[in-house]
């Protein structure tokens, strides 16, 4: 298989072949971004916006951020709850049918594991959280600590805990699956008894750890198109052991096949439905906790692009920008932007842009500053403002409306 064709089955498959709806997009137009990603990652960062958010406007375009909210973190019976929050690639939002493949024993125990310890040590601290999520919940963790320090539920003869270990062994419950969030408030978990959240079709389901790798797997392998087994491991955070031995199931099963890629040095694993789009056309911005790029490794092999997120490196020795987007331009990866909601000032601020060495300037400036616009719109911000750093930015500036 040829690198190019590698590419095309990779954006194909995290649904950058399909073209963005023609009318507002709507809750069945998320369900099939659902069907490429399988997972959408949360994170804490909101300098330009929250993570869950950017990846299904790089697909689908200009959306109400509120067909993620529902989708999420609310239930009816016209629209049932579709995703659930858990420890997948990282913190993610599932769709709660796959909470079972979580829960299988494929996944190793999280860094919540750490947390065991407290709750040896104070199982009454275990049970009069649980007390305060039956009583109030949705409720946050600080809340919860206010319930206890002011008498609720908790029993007088275990003092021995102190603020931060009323959230470590939230936490703790929560990676347990005894809780999960039942709402947000602002980017604030808000617990809840999973059985309350969740149907009890979904949590009477029992999978063996086996069971749940290869169903794990195979979601990463249509997820990704082509992959190696790093990449597909990755996707979920198998442990190793577990994702070699789903991965050969998978090829004897006839659901994955191996091919060896043009410049891979790795084998390469093809999901047997995978498509390979003849052209991929079209722009996207990519928030730096997007599938298609999370794997640093996999994005220089697919596209030939570098990228680091600098969040935590020191502001003189950053590269390219504190949270910056690569730019997707009709299938190849061709720039890049350090992007900042200024929402005080109504500005979508890009404070650097670079480009790539192989990129035709002229025509990136003027497509990235249509996409810059329109995600200016789709924030509700007034206009884009671009800082003179990076070898795009006079260029950006120059196009910028």
């Amino acid at each position: 298989m040829s690198a190019d064709v590698a590419r095309r089955i990779a954006l194909g498959a995290q649904g950058f072949a399909d073209p963005r709806p023609a009318s507002p997009p709507t809750r069945r137009h998320l369900q099939r971004v659902l069907s490429r990603v399988q997972l959408i990652q949360l994170d804490s960062v909101n300098v330009a916006v929250r993570a869950h958010y950017m990846p299904a406007f790089s697909r689908l375009g200009s959306y109400t951020p509120s067909l993620v909210d529902d989708a999420a973190w609310s239930h009816s019976t016209r629209k049932p709850r579709l995703l659930v929050e858990y420890w997948a690639h990282e913190a993610s939002l599932v769709p709660v049918e796959d909470w079972p493949l979580l829960h299988s024993g494929a996944k190793r125990p999280g860094w919540w594991h750490n947390y065991t310890s407290i709750a040896e040590r104070d199982p009454g601290l275990v049970d009069d959280i649980l007390a305060v999520v039956k009583e109030l919940g949705p409720v946050g963790a600080g809340a919860i600590e206010k319930a206890l320090a002011g008498g609720g539920p908790r029993r007088k003869d275990h003092w021995g805990w102190n603020w931060s270990e009323v959230k470590k062994i939230c936490e703790w419950l929560f990676g347990s699956g005894q809780l999960t969030t039942g709402s947000r408030r602002g980017f604030e978990r808000l617990y809840d008894l999973t059985e309350r959240v969740l149907p009890p079709e979904v949590l009477s389901r029992r999978v063996t750890a086996e069971e749940g790798a290869r169903e794990l797997v195979s979601r990463a392998a249509t997820a990704l198109g082509v992959a190696t087994e790093p990449d597909l491991r990755d996707y979920y955070r198998l442990a190793p052991t577990r994702s070699r031995q789903a991965v050969q199931e998978l090829v004897e099963e006839g659901v994955l096949e191996p091919v060896q890629v043009q410049g891979w040095t790795a084998v390469g694993y093809r999901h047997t439905s995978a498509r390979v789009p003849r052209q991929v056309t079209g722009r996207a911005l990519l928030c730096p906790f997007d599938p298609l790029i999370w794997e640093r490794d996999r994005t220089e092999r697919i596209f030939g692009f570098y990228y680091r997120i600098e969040i935590y490196v020191p502001a003189a020795k950053r590269v390219h920008g504190y949270y910056v987007f690569p730019f997707l331009l009709d299938g190849h990866l061709v720039g890049r932007v350090d992007l900042k909601a200024d929402r005080q000032a109504g500005v979508l601020r890009v404070q650097a842009a670079y480009s790539e060495s192989t990129a035709d300037v002229g025509r990136v400036a003027v497509e990235l500053a249509a996409e810059l616009r329109h995600m200016a719109d789709w924030l509700e911000l007034d206009k884009v403002a671009v800082t003179p750093r990076g070898d795009l930015a006079p260029a950006l500036k120059a196009v910028v409306r």
